[in-house]
């Protein structure tokens, strides 16, 4: 029998089925992309699309899901959301044309913008004190397995069945989250339903889409690009305008008031740094795995896997050093383990073993265990359970914007560092544009060639440009280490159980 005590913990249970969902989709994609390139008959432009669509509608449309659950009832949004990804889900992987996929990625981006913040949103109402530490590290969990899982899971499932079963694969985890969120969770909502702030909507929502957009174009361009420029731009003016807009409403789309505090604050600007500098390895560490040691897709996913384990172990330590040590220290450790194992990465070479590999990727898991929960479990606890969506959907844009910059920062540093190290003496110049897009082309280029020099150099040329990023990511994280312990309250979140009372738990 399922007690109220227990109760929340097995809705939390659901709950990061549908996260763990969310997660994979993230990374299980990019192992399906060369196959969906030769079975869709997908240009280059239509994989960046695939790939983008999905975060620009999760762009778009994160804050006003925040509001509409805190307005109408979280757990009927998070149903109708689950609903949606399942069945988005089904039509990807019944695409039979790349604007069908794409069509589909936009409805996997619009379910996943509200399962994201409402399940996060659900936290500062059921649980209290340090059972709300605690679930935020399951939730914070669950949103790290998928991205190593992954391309375990895509390259077992394209060893052995098509591409679709990439994206069959979300299907029975939303459905486990359907029944249970379904069966246990009593709605919630706040006392005070607001009008819909149609102005915030559109502005908030243009501003992160064109953000977004002008990052992921920088990617594919350069940071020269007038439309990423433009984009970035006009995407930055209507966030201004969008935020003096909320200044003078009587109900704004989101509570201004939530920066006054500094956990609030400094929790969400702390857990926006840790996704910006964790970048670097998830972005790097596949492609060094691939092109220098020669792993598969599944191999590459199980090197991968000391990331979990440390993450585990970093969040279960945290829980039970937080009361000894509080919010500040254990968030503070948590950076300066990321930034040493950074910096240990960086010192990566061409016949560096994996066990050196292992051994810094572990203690990344300890650090970003530690940090991550613990930075966004201060940010939350500020949350009433009236304003817990849209305030878990600030928190979530503000990280995919961090995650954005990370992408086209970090990636460009890599590429230049990668570019300038290259040696194409004597390298045809048709051959030679393509061995400087990115080390995959390279190495597939020298291998065409069969020159043993031009593999050596284009392999050297990445190791060099994967270390210029570790260290800026490293340094990133030593940031965090600084404003964590100037900024960062001390102490633990305080929050009541009447949030729980609430909806009868």
């Amino acid at each position: 029998m399922i007690t109220n005590d227990s109760r929340k913990w097995w809705v939390l249970g659901a709950l990061t089925f549908g996260i763990l969902a969310i997660s994979l989709d993230m990374t299980i994609l990019n192992v399906a992309l060369p196959t969906l390139a030769s079975d869709l008959n997908a240009s280059t432009s239509s994989l960046q699309w695939i790939v983008a669509s999905y975060n620009l509608i999760l762009a778009a449309v994160l804050l006003p899901a925040g509001m509409l659950g805190d307005s109408y009832g979280r757990k009927k949004y998070l149903l109708a959301s689950l609903v949606l990804f399942g069945l988005a889900s089904g039509g990807c992987a019944l695409s039979d044309s790349t604007t069908m996929l794409i069509v589909m990625r936009c409805f996997l981006g619009l379910g996943a913008a509200f399962i994201m913040p409402l399940s996060m949103s659900i936290l500062p109402v059921l649980f209290h004190g340090a059972e709300r530490t605690k679930a935020m590290m399951l939730w914070a969990m669950a949103n790290m397995f998928g991205i190593p899982l992954g391309p375990i899971l895509g390259g077992w499932l394209l060893k052995h069945y098509s591409w679709g079963s990439v994206f069959l694969i979300n299907i029975p985890l939303v459905a486990i989250a359907l029944i249970a969120v379904g069966f246990l969770l009593p709605e919630s909502r706040s006392e005070n339903r607001q009008r819909l702030d149609v102005f915030g909507v559109i502005t908030s929502s243009l501003g992160l889409t064109g953000i977004t957009y002008g990052v992921i174009r920088t990617g594919e361009h350069s940071w020269s690009e007038p439309m990423a420029i433009s984009s970035m731009v006009v995407g930055l003016l209507l966030l201004i305008v969008f935020t003096a807009w909320q200044r003078r409403i009587t109900y704004p789309l989101i509570d201004l008031s939530l920066f006054r505090s500094a956990r609030f604050t400094w929790g969400t600007i702390l857990a926006t740094i840790v996704t910006f500098a964790i970048f670097g390895l998830m972005f790097a560490m596949p492609q060094y795995f691939q092109a220098v040691q020669s792993a598969d897709s599944l191999q590459t996913g199980l090197r991968l896997l000391p990331l979990i384990g440390g993450l585990i172990i970093g969040a279960k330590a945290a829980q039970s050093l937080l009361p000894k040590m509080g919010t500040k220290w254990i968030a503070a450790l948590g950076f300066a383990l990321l930034a040493i194992s950074l910096a240990i990465g960086a010192a990566t070479h061409m016949d560096s073993s994996y066990g050196f590999a292992a051994t810094w990727i572990t203690i990344s898991g300890l650090g970003l265990g530690m940090a991550l929960p613990t930075a966004m479990d201060a940010a939350l606890g500020e949350l009433s359970a009236e304003r817990s969506g849209v305030g878990s959907a600030l928190i979530m844009a503000c990280r995919l914007v961090g995650g954005s910059f990370g992408v086209a920062l970090l990636g460009a540093a890599l590429n230049a560092t990668y570019r300038s190290n290259i040696d194409l003496t004597g390298v045809p110049d048709l051959a030679a544009e393509s061995v400087q897009l990115s080390v995959t082309a390279g190495t597939a280029i020298a291998k065409q060639l069969g020159s043993e020099p031009l593999l050596q150099s284009v392999r050297y040329a990445f190791v060099s440009g994967m270390d210029t990023m570790l260290w800026i990511c490293g340094g990133i994280a030593l940031i965090g280490v600084v404003l964590t312990l100037i900024f960062l309250p001390r102490g633990l979140v305080a929050s009541t159980p009447d949030q729980v009372k609430e909806i009868g738990l």
